[in-house]
This record gives C-alpha cells, structure tokens and sequence, in this order.
C-alpha cells in the first residue's frame, strides 16, 4: 500500500488528502485494501454505490454493453440512451432529461437552463436565489451557487447575480426576491452542509412563491436522489414537484453519469439545438448503468428496504445520543443520517479506519452515514458496535 501512495502523491495534483488506504475490490457492502484488510463501507464513494459493489445484475449488463458498443457521440441516437431516458423520466416525474458526465456538470446545464428559459419568456430575469450552507459542485457555475467560503474564495470573482437565502427560512427567501430573479436552487436535504433536512412548510412555500413570481424552482437531488431517503427522490416525500431536478451519484451505481431532468414547459422553452452540449453525455456504457440500476430498484424494490433499515438505523443512532456524550444530534432520514459530535469528526473518521469501517464526514463536527443502499440490519449492528467503541 505503501508503495501506491507513493506513487499517487508523486503523479496526481493534491486536491484530496486521501485515508492512508489503497482499496483493491468490493462485495456486497465490503470493501477490501492491498493488504486483504475488510471494510464494512458506510460511504458508498459519497452516497454513489447504492448497490454496493461486485451486484452480478449491474455487473453482467455493464460487460454485455462493453461487448456491443461503448461510445457513439450524441451525432447519433443509440438505444441504451433512449431506455434510460424513459426509465428516468418515469421515476422522476419529468418530461425531458438530459445525460451529463457528473452531478455538477447537471447542475451547469440545468442553471443555464433556467436562464434559457426567462431568455426566451422575454422577462430579463437572470438572478439566481441559493441557500446558506448549500454545495452544488465545484465547476464555476455550481460552485456560485455554492455558498461554502473556503471553496469559494480563492476562484472570485464567480458568476454574479446570486443571493443567498437561510435554508428553511422561507422569509429570508422572500426578502430576495426581485423582478431579476429567474430561479431559486436548493437541496431537499443538505448533503455536503451538515445533513439538514428540509422542512415540509419551506418545500411548499418555495414552490408557491415560484408560482406567484414566475421563478422557476430547481431541487438538486445529487446526493439525496436515487431512494435514499426512502422515497426515489427526496422531493416527492414532499408532494412539491420542481421544474427542473439534477442526478447523479447513484442514478449510475458507481458508473459516471449524471443528468438533470426538465418539465415539459421548461424544456419547449429553454434549451434548442446548439445551446448545451456534451460529448461523453447519454453514453451506452454509462446509460446502460442507469437503465439497469432502475431496473434493479424496481424488482427489489429498493425503496422499501430502505424505508426499513432506515427507520431502525434511525432508532439505533437516536439510542446512541441518548447514551453517549459525545454524540451530540441525529439528523436525517433513511439511508442518509448525520450524527453531530461534541468533537471534531476527523479523528473519529481515522480511528473509524483502524477499525475496519468507512465514514466521511458532512462539516468539521458531523459523521455523514451514507451507505450502499442494500446494507441489512445486522451491517447496522456491525457498524454501531465499532462506533461506539470509538466514541
């Protein structure tokens, strides 16, 4: 492992300060290093791997794909691109999709989307409102509508005409609204921002204020999307549809791809030929990850089994503050939970590592569990007796 390390840290630019770990292979919800050392896996590559790794399913389709064609370009159609499309669509509640490389290139396409469209409505409008601990991605375009100083700062001066509203403060929404705003972006639960979930009041009223105004509303379900909060996507746990919701992560299961999905109105009235573009976008290799990620969620009924082990990692985890000081909070739902330490959660995340268990952290004081979506009851168990021991 040793040797590897070496090596990354002397070809590739340090923007990760990587766990002191090479990891080799994956089965089920493990992930083994070098050494043969095992890893109960509680990070999921970042909420990605939501059928954990090695699935024989996603597995067999991906080689079979590899065999029949990788790349065509988006000169052509190809038929791995309309299927995930129509699987798409269909679980998402859009009309119109289009396929990215990642989560933040979906949310590049869908802010110029919504600048398209207030172009084309003649209104002038081109403001965007974003919330307070928001991350959107790190591309020029998302990384403005990012409201995280230490990623900001050294890339000013960013795309202007953005504001920036308190999550779950519908009237401080309000306040910032002008006759210039055209869209307000938010995530139904902050990832990246400490794991804070939206209020039902606040998903209401944005969307109602959008309506009264003529703004368009934009939900990133990067993170939160693709069943992890028990629901395929967080915003219909609310009952208030967007106009426009941006994918990634798991819509792939580990595969790159992303992809932001558009109503029917804003797509006849936004973005025409030549306005947006991608050469690897609506890939077969990649749209195949995605039809038959879909698939699989589908016949398991992924949904379900996390509303399960969620609701009883829910209970254990609210056990674990109860009899812990240093366990401060739970926050979250499903199989995204956030458990708010008395102490910074580096040191937690390292030992967490000695211990043969994976977790990341959402800010300097929170543990981000985000784990591959068919980890069971027992793997729950497992997790929290190595935590606890930690804390």
């Amino acid at each position: 492992m040793k040797e590897y390390m070496e090596a990354a840290d002397g070809s590739l630019v340090h923007t990760y300060n990587r766990f002191p770990v090479v990891l080799e292979r994956g089965e089920g919800v493990y992930l083994y290093d070098t050494e043969g050392k095992k890893y109960l896996d509680f990070a999921a590559g970042i909420a990605v791997s939501g059928l954990g790794y090695a699935d024989p399913e996603l597995g067999g389709a991906l080689k079979d794909q590899i065999d029949r064609l990788m790349h065509t370009s988006n000169l052509y159609y190809n038929t791995a691109c309309v299927n995930a499309a129509r699987a798409l669509i269909k679980v998402s509640g859009m009309d119109r999709v289009f396929f990215t490389n990642s989560g933040t290139e979906a949310n590049e396409g869908a802010l110029k989307a919504a600048r398209k469209y207030a172009w084309k409505k003649g209104n002038g409008r081109y403001e965007f409102i974003a919330m307070k601990d928001s991350f959107h991605g790190r591309t020029m375009g998302a990384l403005s509508v990012t409201e995280h100083e230490a990623y900001r700062t050294p890339f000013e001066p960013l795309i202007p005409g953005v504001r920036f509203a308190e999550f779950n403060n519908l009237e401080s929404v309000k306040a910032l609204v002008t006759d210039q705003t055209c869209a307000i972006i938010l995530e139904p639960l902050q990832g990246e921002g400490g794991i804070h979930m939206a209020e039902p009041e606040f998903m209401s009223g944005i969307r109602k204020l959008c309506d009264e105004e003529g703004i368009l509303m934009i939900c990133d379900e990067i993170q939160c999307g693709m069943g992890r909060t028990g629901s395929m996507f967080a915003w219909q746990s609310y009952g208030t549809k967007p106009d426009i919701v941006t994918m990634a992560k798991a819509i792939g299961s580990g595969v790159p791809v992303g992809a932001f999905g558009l109503t029917k109105e804003v797509a006849e009235y936004s973005l025409e030929p030549g306005d947006h573009g991608t050469t690897y976008g609506g890939n077969p290799f990649a749209c195949v990850a995605v039809a038959k990620t879909l698939e699989i969620f589908e016949t398991r009924d992924i949904c379900a089994h996390v509303r399960e082990v969620g609701a009883y990692l829910t209970e254990q985890l609210d056990r674990l503050v109860n009899e812990c000081d240093a366990a401060a909070e739970r926050r979250g739902v499903g199989l995204i939970q956030g458990l708010k330490l008395t102490r910074p959660a580096a040191d937690t995340i390292s030992r967490a590592l000695e211990e043969g268990l994976l977790l990341i952290s959402a800010r300097s004081d929170v543990i981000r569990l985000v784990p591959p979506l068919i980890i069971e009851k027992e793997h729950v168990d497992e997790m929290l007796l190595k935590l606890r021991k930690i804390l």
